[in-house]
Parts: C-alpha cells; sequence; structure tokens
C-alpha cells in the first residue's frame, strides 16, 4: 500500500501472480474437494483456503483473491465451463449479445464476495488483499470465440469487421466490471487488479480504441466510487506502448510483462507511477543462478522508484515450490 501512495520501498514488497495455484500441492488437494474449477470459485471457505494457502506457506505481502476473470460473463448468463487439458469453453454468443441486470450479476457473484469477506477477516493487518477482473477487451476475446487461441483472431476480426457490436459488448463489460470490482472492495479489498491478458495483440489503432479507452473508463468508475482504494493496471504485451498507457489510463500501478526490461519501463511511465514485475515464469521454474541473476538485475533496475515484485505472468505449474522460497528469500535480502 505504501508503495501504490507513491513511496520508494527497499526491499520491495513481494507477491505472485496466480500464486494459489497448481504447484502448490495443498491446492491440488482443496481443487479435488472442490469438484470443477467453476466450484471451487464459487465455495467461499474452499477459494478462502486456496487463497490463504501461499501467503501461510511464503509469508507474502499481498493475498490475491482466488477467482477467474470469466466470473463476470457467466454472471453474465454466458455459460463457462473449464476442461481439463482445453482450458475454458464458452457457448457460443451467436447473434445475441448479453444484457446488465445488475441484480442478477451481484447475486451470482455474491460467493466471490464473501471469499473477499472471509480473507480479510483471516489476513494480518500487514497484508493487502488484492481484488480483479479481466479488463473489458480482454473478457470480450473469450466471450466472442468462446475460447482462448494464439492471437484471439476472432475478436480481432470482429474489431475490424463490426466494431459496432465489439463496442456493445465492450460497454457491458466495463459497466459489469466497474460494479464488480467496486462490490469487492466494499467486501474488504484493499487493492484491485485489471489484467488485460490480451492487450499486446492489437494494433495502434485497435490498442487505443479497446485496450486504453475501455480501461480509462473502468479505472475512472470504480476510482469515483472508491477513490482512495490503489488501482493495478497489465497490459500484458504493450511494449513500447505502456508510457502512453499509463498516462491515459490513469492507475496507480502498471504491471510490466517479462519482454520489457525494467529499466525501459521505468522510462517510459513517469512517476509517480508504481511499476510491478517482471521477472520472466521459466527463471523461477530454472531456479540457481538463472533465478538469482534474474532477480538481481530487477532490484537493480527499479532501486529508488516505486516498485513491487512479481513475476512478468503468472507462475507455472511446473515451478518447484523450493524455487518460490528462494526467490522471497532473494529479494528480502537485497541484490548484492
Amino acid at each position: 500500500m505504501r508503495v501504490l501512495a507513491g513511496e520508494v520501498v527497499e526491499p520491495p514488497p513481494l507477491w505472485i501472480m496466480r500464486q494459489a495455484g497448481r504447484y502448490l500441492p495443498e491446492y491440488r488437494a482443496t481443487r479435488l474437494r472442490a469438484g470443477s474449477f467453476l466450484d471451487l470459485c464459487y465455495t467461499p471457505a474452499l477459494a478462502a483456503e486456496v487463497t490463504m494457502q501461499p501467503i501461510r506457506r511464503f509469508d507474502l505481502d499481498a493475498a490475491i483473491l482466488f477467482s477467474d476473470i470469466l466470473v463476470v460473463p457467466d454472471a453474465l448468463g454466458q455459460e463457462v465451463r473449464f476442461v481439463e487439458g482445453r482450458g475454458p469453453v464458452l457457448e457460443p454468443l451467436g447473434g445475441r449479445l448479453p444484457g446488465l441486470d445488475p441484480a442478477q450479476l451481484m447475486k451470482r457473484l455474491a460467493p466471490i464476495l464473501e471469499t473477499v469477506r472471509l480473507v480479510r477477516a483471516a489476513l494480518a493487518a500487514d497484508k493487502a488483499l488484492i481484488g480483479f477482473c479481466g479488463a473489458p477487451w480482454t473478457v470480450a476475446t473469450y466471450m466472442i470465440a468462446g475460447q482462448g487461441s494464439a492471437d484471439q483472431a476472432v475478436a480481432r476480426r470482429l474489431a475490424l469487421n463490426d466494431p459496432s457490436r465489439l463496442g456493445a459488448l465492450v460497454a457491458t463489460l466495463v459497466d459489469a466490471s466497474a460494479r464488480y470490482l467496486v462490490a469487492q472492495i466494499e467486501a474488504g479489498a484493499d487493492v484491485v487488479k485489471i489484467f488485460d491478458s490480451w492487450a499486446g495483440i492489437l494494433d495502434e489503432e485497435g490498442f487505443e480504441r479497446w485496450a486504453v479507452a475501455p480501461m480509462a473508463d473502468l479505472v475512472g468508475r470504480v476510482r469515483a466510487a472508491a477513490p482512495r482504494t490503489p488501482i493495478i493496471v497489465f497490459p500484458k504485451g504493450a511494449g513500447a506502448r505502456l508510457g502512453r498507457y499509463a498516462e491515459v489510463v490513469g492507475a496507480d500501478a502498471v504491471a510490466v510483462d517479462w519482454t520489457v526490461p525494467m529499466r525501459t519501463a521505468r522510462e517510459l511511465v513517469a512517476e509517480p507511477v508504481a511499476l510491478q514485475g517482471n521477472l520472466d515464469p521459466l527463471r523461477l521454474v530454472a531456479g540457481g543462478r538463472a533465478l538469482r541473476d534474474g532477480v538481481d538485475a530487477i532490484l537493480a533496475a527499479m532501486r529508488g522508484r516505486p516498485h513491487i515484485f512479481n513475476l512478468g505472468h503468472g507462475i507455472v505449474p511446473e515451478t518447484p515450490v523450493e524455487h518460490v522460497s528462494e526467490l522471497v528469500a532473494r529479494v528480502r535480502g537485497g541484490a548484492p
């Protein structure tokens, strides 16, 4: 919270994207108890347990709500399933677009808000709780195609061929996501993060229209309702466009993926905006010198700048648990 307010803290605070997940044996055991992945997301006691597991094991500085970005389309009435070995599968939208019934939206998302309350009650006072959602563009890509792909070409074609249809869907998602984030804040989230995992696949015009503008609208709505709550945004793949993105969107922190050197992100994104990131998740898998050198380079590049240490994307399932312990010790020990 101090870093998000613009303060330099050394060594920096640390959390890990997807820190509650399949690399942990305790997560796998809880997942088996839950049944389906969505059942786990919608069962507050189990979702809260999973959220707390990495905090207990590694004493990280923040917990992030265990959920998924696709609970929003699910709450809007589009059927969502998670298929083992394939990932999310959504029913085709066809010729219709989902409407927004605020009462129905909040009813469907109520179990997740209960998870937020349970976690905040269980967390120590010096640990932050991060709520989150997907960015309108990223969530729309799954809703349109019914699944993920290497380049989300189905959604990109719709953006070019029928921008008014995509615009209507994105507007609904901005409204629904703002309501959802504000509800998480009211339930006890200290910070919220918005993941735009597919921002980087858009060309210059598309990036401005579908990544920047909707995110700025969403951030503005959340800030109007909860002006004291910090907001982190993650435009994965934004690259050289990070500076303008940060300037227009107006969040408190920008998360950086591992393809952008932190020294470059530091030059692109003006202070007092904090930066988060950006160790390559495969360095964490490799461990040893690859891990140590990666951590040290990031710490050195970010010295004197408000910085939250994290990966440049989510932790991968094959990550050895002991490497995460090494990461935490290295960050907290500081670069030599």
